[in-house]
This record gives C-alpha cells, sequence and structure tokens, in this order.
C-alpha cells in the first residue's frame, strides 16, 4: 500500500469526489506508483476537486498506471476520461473530472515541480526564506 502524503486543508471530502480519489489511490497502489500526493484543491481552483502526483520509474511504467486509471475510471462511470501527453509518456495527465491526476517520471517530475505552485500558501518568512 503506497502512503499517501497529503497536502489538503482539513474538512469533510464531497462523496463522489472521495470515492473517486479512493479509486485514484488503488489503481496507483496495483501499479506501484512511487511517491504519491493529493493536494486539495477546493480553495484554489475550481478546475477539480483534488490534484494526485505520482511517479513512475521509466516511461513505459507511466504509460501503462496512465491507460489502466482511465480503464478503472470509465468501468466506475467517469465516461469524459481522458489522457494527455501519453504518445511520450514523460508526464501524463488524466483528467478524472473532480480529480486530476498527473504522472511523471522522476526526473521531468522535479523539473515541473507542480507540488510547490499548487501546494499549501506559503507565509512571508517561508517566501523569504526561498528567495
Amino acid at each position: 500500500m503506497i502512503a499517501i502524503r497529503r497536502k489538503t486543508s482539513a474538512g469533510k471530502r464531497p462523496a463522489a469526489s472521495a470515492a473517486l480519489l479512493d479509486l485514484v489511490g488503488k489503481s496507483l497502489d496495483d501499479d506501484k506508483a512511487e511517491n504519491v500526493v493529493v493536494i486539495d484543491l477546493h480553495n484554489k481552483s475550481s478546475i477539480a476537486d483534488y490534484m494526485v502526483i505520482a511517479s513512475g520509474r521509466s516511461t513505459r511504467q507511466v504509460g501503462a498506471m496512465a491507460e489502466h486509471l482511465v480503464e478503472k475510471l470509465k468501468a466506475a462511470g467517469v465516461r469524459d476520461a481522458s489522457l494527455e501527453g501519453e504518445r511520450v509518456c514523460d508526464w501524463v495527465l488524466v483528467d478524472g473530472g473532480d480529480v486530476i491526476v498527473h504522472l511523471f517520471r522522476p526526473e521531468i517530475r522535479s523539473h515541473y515541480n507542480l507540488e510547490k505552485m499548487w501546494g499549501p500558501e506559503l507565509s512571508d518568512a517561508q517566501r523569504a526564506a526561498m528567495g
């Protein structure tokens, strides 16, 4: 079982989003995803309720994780589940509606650093410490 590190504010998740997030977590766990992070988007964006970021060790693993996840989402009734970036598989976006999933190779993930961009708001002191 993967340990999902949640960068989320306290509060209740809507039932549909919670079920979808659990399905995503199980699928990624089954496919041996690494460094899975869940970011709560409720107070940051209206594009989705959650963003999930995970890594795969190779382009083949990233592609397989994305394909399996889309299959499971569609089987669960998410009709518009779609993929972006599956040709190269360095970074694949899976749009699951209320949950958006970014799957990366580790070096691509560290380059784009979405956790920093979408993570918790930084205090003035934290911003100053970062330079």
